[in-house]
């Protein structure tokens, strides 16, 4: 009889390849989910800007213009800023845009984080920015209303620009001045062409059209349907002005092109925005109306 196997009778067995056998328990390897902290504040970058365009729009228009416009814009732009600090949504200060136009500026923006807790924080956010600015431009157009003279439209300057009267404005010339007739036009006071600007601001922002403020609350309103009214807005605006053959919206148009026209797709968190929210909405669309012109400009 002999032995064929090789093996020293000793040694541990061979694993058997028919039975499971696990693996050794392996600790997770450590994940940090904290965000990257926010880049540290230039804040020489925000006062040299805001500086420049204080120059700028004063050269333009006079100090007592610069002074209510930047008033109007510092108040627009700190509206969003305070209520992403209030959602703990990272925001820097306003950027302010010097620009050698008839306003002597481009406005000012902040810069946000895209990480958005939720549709009510989105509609906060974009909220606060056109309420705080109008809360400033409704007294600063007001006043300069009654400051501003009245002439015969037979006295008007030749080469005169013509600014459009939105709702808004129309109204507040009514409380302030009483009705006027055809006959007659209304020579600006620095201060209402500054509160006149802050309506167009105003009204330019509620646009319902791509991460505008308007946009940022279509979506909250909508949700995936706000994609379809900034496309019909859009095309509105689009189709007047080629039938009006006019060029005010057309750098609009083009800067709306290049950052995107419909608002960036956003998980549905399905929490719902409340009455209290819906009814500021509607507020907000009755402001957007009353402040909107379709030409507001005529050279």
């Amino acid at each position: 009889m002999s032995d064929l196997s090789t093996r020293d009778p000793y040694s541990p067995p061979l694993p058997n390849p028919y039975v499971y056998s696990p693996e050794p328990y392996r600790y997770p390897e450590y994940f940090d989910a904290t965000p990257p902290a926010p880049p540290k504040p230039k804040y020489w970058l925000h006062i040299l800007l805001f500086a420049l365009t204080a120059v700028s729009t004063t050269l333009i228009q006079g100090w007592l213009f610069s002074a209510s416009l930047l008033a109007i814009l510092t108040a627009h732009e700190f509206g969003h800023y305070f209520a992403a600090k209030y959602w703990r949504v990272p925001a820097t200060l306003p950027y302010f845009i010097p620009f050698p136009s008839l306003f002597g500026t481009m406005g000012a923006f902040i810069k946000m984080s895209p990480r958005i807790p939720h549709r009510r924080a989105l509609f906060d956010i974009a909220a606060a920015g056109p309420l705080a600015g109008l809360i400033v431009a409704l007294p600063v157009t007001y006043i300069g209303i009654t400051l501003s003279r009245i002439i015969p439209k037979t006295a008007v300057p030749e080469n005169s620009i013509s600014l459009s009267e939105p709702l808004l404005f129309q109204g507040l010339s009514w409380l302030a001045l009483g009705a006027q007739g055809d006959s007659v036009e209304m020579m600006l006071h620095p201060l209402a062409f500054a509160g006149w600007a802050g309506l167009f601001v105003t009204a330019l922002n509620l646009l319902p059209i791509g991460q505008l403020d308007g946009g940022h609350i279509s979506q909250s309103l909508f949700g995936a349907r706000s994609r379809l009214v900034a496309m019909a807005m859009f095309a509105g605006l689009l189709a007047y002005s080629v039938w009006d053959f006019t060029p005010t919206w057309i750098p609009l148009m083009i800067l709306l092109l290049v950052f995107g026209v419909k608002h960036p797709r956003q998980i549905d968190d399905g929490l719902p925005l409340g009455w209290q929210r819906t009814a500021l909405g509607v507020l907000l669309a009755v402001i957007f109306f009353t402040c909107f012109s379709l030409s507001p400009i005529t050279f």
